[in-house]
């Protein structure tokens, strides 16, 4: 049953249990505090008149008296009486009682110890006598040589003193009545308090869901970043920490590290982050599918804020407690889609000179069939040579075969859209190009992204429309110039043209703006550098380090570097 029960609740009924068993101890000792102060008081007041008794010289006369009771006994009851006394016995050093509340005690022995009275003391003690159990005072009458001549005992009954003390009892249980209230009131609203934020779940549900809650963090295949609203990174994953270039956080299930501190939740600021991440991170705003560049990784981000449990009622208000960002990678995807870029472009080109083959062809046997062989011979012997001297110009330019393909495809997709797509190649005697230690895959994104752009920049632009391709081969490195003839790029947004979704284009179908975001992340990955002008148009020029076949391409964080209008 108590398995069920919320935190507040058991919290509630520990702190209430807790505060009457505090109640019932206090007010126990406070109880047995006063009492004793009583009886002090009761002895402290009794020895007084005790001892102002003892030296009234008319005591000390009765005691040599023949009847000494018919001269003290009217004056202990006087004194009894103003006094408030129960008692006031006056008695022979042999305990004869001379006085005594009740005339049949007189002359009886006094029950109780006078052995410190004897020798000269004045104590106080509390005993049984003929009224019950009391507390009394007992002085010695002395003469002028100290001999103790009488005794006197001055008393309260306890019962009396326990009537005193009981008229403290009601203040006694108001406070405690009090105390258990506001304790109980206490515990109360910091049980509604508890009750909101634990959502009425107990502890072991609680344990439970912090282990799910710790198994899908590090189970996921995404990446998850929990942000408070101050910009501390309160957690991340280990596929964050991978995806973002972060040290993996090690703990031990509840947030204290291995070592047994407790980690400090690190700044945004501190954080090796893309300035486009941490301008979403710190922003907090909510994010759909963004994709994001970092490095050489292509990052699709969802963002939005952490919600606490709605507040009684349904009233607004509900507390924010910061953000929650799923990063998935989409790099691979985005390579994939680069090479099917490519293939449909091969195909494309194919097709484009299928159709441009089959007008030759036709145009060859319509002069054959109208009998002029020399003109149809001609003719075919000019075709052949145009394309053997683009052959030519690439195998002599850059030794990989998939990028020779991909610019004859873009030379033919070029024709088709009216745009004259010329090749210029210079190996400097140092033959083909030294690519066979760089990734196909990068050069294929660089080329064909920069050949897309300059063609679309120079159809769209006023004839004549030309884009010119420069491949050279310098020493151990390849450079690629890419020149349109198109309005140029704004030196204003060279800045920003390498950002992801900035384009100077309308949107396509499925978005604009990536383009030469992953020609930098080829570039990047390549060790190159990359240059932008805008002599006419706008020029790019790519400078890639060849790698040695027998080595791996280093892969430094490389560098790109902009030029404003010439």
């Amino acid at each position: 049953m108590i398995h069920r029960w919320s935190i507040a609740r058991r919290l509630f009924v520990a702190h209430l249990l807790f505060m009457l068993a505090l109640t019932a101890v206090v007010g126990t000792a406070t109880f047995v505090d006063a009492r004793d102060h009583a009886y002090d008081e009761a002895g402290r007041r009794m020895a007084a008149v005790a001892t102002t008794m003892a030296d009234n010289p008319l005591v000390l006369d009765a005691a040599s008296a023949a009847d000494p009771t018919a001269l003290l006994q009217p004056y202990a009851l006087k004194v009894m009486q103003d006094a408030g006394a129960d008692f006031i016995t006056i008695m022979a050093p042999d305990r004869t009682r001379w006085t005594h509340p009740r005339d049949e005690e007189l002359g009886k022995p006094y029950i109780g110890s006078i052995d410190a009275a004897l020798n000269g003391q004045v104590f106080t003690e509390i005993t049984s006598g003929t009224l019950g159990p009391s507390v009394r005072t007992i002085a010695p009458v002395k003469d002028a040589d100290g001999t103790v001549r009488a005794l006197v005992a001055a008393g309260v009954t306890v019962s009396t003193v326990d009537i005193a003390v009981s008229g403290r009892l009601p203040a006694l249980v108001a406070i405690g009545l009090a105390l258990l209230a506001g304790g109980s009131a206490a515990s109360w609203l910091l049980g509604r308090y508890l009750r909101q934020v634990t959502r009425g779940w107990g502890p072991e549900q609680l344990a439970q869901l912090f282990a799910y809650y710790e198994s899908v963090l590090h189970s996921v295949r995404e990446g998850v970043i929990l942000i408070d609203p101050k910009g501390k990174v309160v957690m991340y994953n280990d596929q964050a920490a991978e995806l973002l270039g972060l040290t993996p956080r090690t703990s031990d299930g509840d947030g204290a590290a291995a070592d047994g501190g407790r980690q400090e939740a690190p700044s945004l600021a501190d954080l090796p982050l893309a300035p486009s991440l941490r301008e979403l991170f710190e922003s907090g705003r909510t994010a759909l599918d963004e994709i994001h560049l970092t490095g050489p990784r292509i990052l699709v981000v969802n963002q939005g804020p952490a919600v606490g449990p709605g507040s009684a009622g349904g009233r607004p208000g509900t507390q924010v407690y910061g953000t929650v960002a799923t990063i998935r990678d989409r790099t691979e995807i985005e390579s994939l889609g680069s090479e099917l870029e490519t293939m449909r472009t091969l195909s494309d080109a194919l097709r484009a000179q299928t159709h441009e083959h089959a007008n030759r062809l036709h145009t060859i046997v319509s002069l054959m069939e109208l009998g002029r062989g020399t003109e149809a011979l001609d003719f075919a012997t000019q075709d052949l040579e145009l394309s053997q001297r683009l052959t030519d110009d690439l195998v002599s330019s850059i030794e990989e075969p998939v990028l020779g393909a991909l610019i004859m495809g873009k030379a033919a997709e070029a024709h088709e859209r009216g745009v004259e797509l010329t090749l210029n190649t210079g190996g400097n005697g140092h033959g083909p190009a030294p690519v066979t230690g760089l990734a196909v895959q990068d050069l294929v994104a660089i080329l064909g992204n920069l050949l897309d752009n300059a063609i679309d920049a120079a159809a769209e632009a006023p004839a004549p429309r030309l884009v010119e391709l420069t491949v050279e081969a310098s020493g151990d490195a390849l450079e690629i110039t890419v020149e349109d003839s198109g309005p140029g790029i704004d030196p204003q947004a060279v800045d920003d043209i390498f950002r992801h979704g900035f384009s100077t284009k309308s949107p396509g179908p499925f978005g604009r703006g990536l383009g030469l975001a992953l020609v930098r992340q080829a570039v990047q990955r390549l060790g190159g550098t990359m240059t932008i002008t805008s002599p006419a148009g706008a020029l790019f020029r790519v400078t890639l380090p060849a790698a040695s076949p027998t080595e791996p391409p280093a892969s430094p964080a490389g560098s790109l570097t902009t030029e404003g209008q010439q």
